[in-house]
């Protein structure tokens, strides 16, 4: 049974409360493929870490990809109780753990205020992917 806790649509807003590493990916994605097991590790060492690991299938949320803004697959967020910042680092374990452990997010700028997931901005464009999505 997988640790990592599967976001859609209806349940997105858990990432607003507590911190979160959070991955969007393509189940046709070679990168993201490559980084499943890793992900998968990384998700088991959670509650050790204090945080909560979570997914997002962007073939099945189109609206919370544009949520996010994702453009490029995967696309990792970090988010502390509704601060969201893009993680950029290497995508091995130990890097995603030491992001955590030490803290690295503090020195990452967060996502500007508008055009944060949370914001009425970025509600908008969730409602244009996910009409976007429906057209096609």
């Amino acid at each position: 049974r997988s640790s990592v806790r599967v976001l859609c649509g209806s349940n997105w807003s858990l990432v607003l409360q507590g911190q979160w590493m959070l991955e969007f990916y393509a189940p046709w994605c070679p990168a993201c493929q490559q980084i499943e097991a890793t992900w998968e590790s990384f998700a088991k060492e959670s509650e050790r870490l204090g945080i909560t690991v979570g997914k997002v299938d962007v073939t099945q949320e189109p609206g919370l990809s544009g949520r996010f803004f994702v453009t490029t697959l995967p696309t990792i967020y970090h988010a502390n109780d509704g601060v969201f910042r893009r993680y950029r680092g290497s995508r091995t374990l130990e890097d995603l753990q030491g992001y955590i452990l030490e803290r690295k997010w503090e020195a990452v700028e967060p996502v500007a205020g508008w055009k944060s997931p949370s914001s009425i901005m970025m509600h908008g464009m969730a409602g244009l992917f996910h009409f976007s999505g429906w057209i096609r």
